[in-house]
């Protein structure tokens, strides 16, 4: 009864996620209770050479998934969903969704799975003096002028994918700061983006005569807790297409999945960090200090509150994995036995553990489209073995695991190079939904013990609807940090799992083949050009 009121009377917070491979809604309580989920599983193509959602998916994605929690609602509690306390926005992050004047799309929605911006990226990184990754929306904005895309000059709004979605719910173009900073490089003294190299941008614009600057055309920066608008009418029909749910519900600043996984995981101060482990893999450590040098292979990016903080970001995480699983499943429908995706991915994974611990020289590249932290900028999944390679199921599986993290790792070592440390570190995303499998895997990649919370599977839908549910609960003077902590985490159970010693050596011997097949990997883009 005590639920249904928090229903009834909207004591909630909604969270949507735009995932790479599906969206999710989370409806939870004030103490971070789930109380209904909604899940639409989509995928994106690969047209005309780049990685895309059209509109119409993304709408339809959108209002199906919501169909499906206010659905759960009815279900399990008897009542129609028409109010709830506050909405956040998340997406993955980075890409390029650019608009005229009139909001018409100028040019097919570019993901961050894209690696076609190697020359703005570079030419960036040396102007700013900073790292800027392929798939940054600033490197893809500069991409397109260098080409010569005639759409740019009629640009009146560039934002990712979280940005845009949020402006149509509520017509305000802001952006979370952890998201924006997977735009433009931001300043966490301001809260804003670097205003030198704002000038400096602008000043690479002068030679082409647009009428616009870059501040005309991005996001508005926001920080966790501050009010990013209320939803429209027009907001309210495009997630309910019935016209139940009420207008005026306040909003977050929309987030990107980096951000949302911080605070799905509690690692938004500094020394804390999450490895973030699903279609994409990537790894956030805040940081206390600034790195010493620039690293092409590390992002500086920011916690949803603006702190400084250091990702290892692989563009491919578990797709090869998850095609391996099916194939799997296949296999056991042709056999007469067919199991639930469920199943597949427990009984697989459980028996991964019974493999060697480096693997036993079996070498996979899960690599679907480039990775920017091995500077390959296409994508072939391969797979390598020797005739001495122990050839077995368990080893299949556990290299497959392995590689997942594989470029993350790199990475990894680099910020420990870097003198950077770490209290804990947090796993999330499907990657460890099957117990103590992939946490312990993480654990021998990265040295040290890893925490994974019961709701680790929520992601990052259950990470912004908690910066909504803070967006309205926060008291004065209470951070994010102390929200989460004292508020949220500290009712919640996890478990914390370390690699024994030989676990840990079995990975560094397969990171010595996985450097060294790289050069594999790179011969296999240039012969296989199907």
């Amino acid at each position: 009864m005590k639920t249904k009121e928090a229903i009834r009377q909207g004591k909630t917070a909604l969270g949507i996620e735009l995932g790479s491979t599906r969206i999710k809604a989370v409806l939870i309580d004030g103490a971070g209770k789930v109380l209904a989920v909604g899940i639409y599983d989509w995928e994106n193509s690969f047209e005309n050479g780049i990685w895309t959602y059209h509109l119409d998916e993304i709408y339809n994605g959108l209002h199906h998934c919501y169909h499906v929690l206010k659905q759960s609602v009815k279900e399990r509690y008897g009542l129609t969903l028409t109010r709830v306390g506050s909405i956040g926005v998340s997406a993955m992050m980075h890409g390029y969704m650019a608009f005229d004047a009139k909001g018409q799309l100028l040019a097919p929605f570019q993901t961050w799975r894209n690696t076609n911006t190697q020359e703005a990226a570079d030419c960036l990184t040396e102007c700013f003096d900073f790292n800027i990754p392929l798939r940054w929306t600033v490197a893809h904005l500069y991409q397109r002028i260098l080409d010569g895309e005639d759409h740019v000059k009629h640009l009146a709004y560039v934002s990712t994918l979280a940005g845009f979605i949020h402006w149509q719910l509520t017509g305000e173009k802001v952006i979370g700061i952890g998201d924006a900073s997977g735009m433009f490089p931001v300043d966490p003294l301001t809260n804003d983006y670097v205003e030198p190299m704002v000038t400096k941008f602008d000043q690479l614009l002068q030679p082409y005569g647009f009428s616009w600057h870059l501040r005309d055309v991005f996001p508005r920066v926001l920080v966790a807790g501050q009010p990013a608008g209320r939803l429209t009418e027009q907001g309210s029909h495009l997630l309910d297409e019935e016209g139940d749910l009420q207008q005026g519900i306040p909003f977050c600043p929309p987030e990107g999945d980096a951000g949302t996984g911080m605070a799905a995981t509690n690692a938004v101060a500094p020394r804390t960090g999450n490895v973030s482990a699903g279609t994409s893999t990537f790894a956030m450590i805040v940081l206390e200090r600034p790195l010493k040098k620039l690293h092409r292979e590390i992002d500086m990016v920011a916690t949803p509150t603006g702190a400084p903080c250091a990702m290892s970001h692989a563009n491919n995480g578990t797709t090869d994995l998850n095609a391996w699983v099916r194939l799997f499943g296949e296999f056991a429908s042709l056999m007469g036995i067919p199991a639930s995706t469920g199943d597949l991915f427990n009984k697989l994974y459980t028996n991964s553990l019974q493999g060697d611990p480096d693997c036993g020289g079996l070498l996979p590249y899960g690599y679907y489209s480039g990775e920017n932290i091995t500077m390959i900028n296409e994508g072939r999944p391969i797979f390598l073995r020797t005739t001495t390679s122990r050839f077995n199921l368990a080893n299949l599986m556990r290299a497959h695991l392995y590689t997942s993290l594989g470029a993350v790792k790199i990475g990894l070592d680099i910020l420990k190079e870097e003198g950077v440390e770490v209290d804990r570190i947090m796993g999330h995303g499907g990657f460890f939904k099957t117990k103590g499998v992939g946490q312990r895997y993480l654990s021998a990649a990265c040295h040290a013990p890893v925490t994974v919370m019961n709701t680790a599977s929520e992601g990052g839908a259950w990470g912004i609807a908690l910066l909504a549910a803070y967006l309205i609960d926060q008291q004065p003077g209470e951070s994010l940090a102390a929200y989460l902590e004292q508020r949220i985490f500290a009712h919640l159970d996890g478990e914390t799992l370390m690699a024994t010693d030989e676990e840990m050596k079995g990975f560094e011997s397969f990171m010595q083949h996985y450097r060294a097949g790289l050069c594999v990997e790179k011969a296999a883009i240039a012969a296989l050009d199907w």
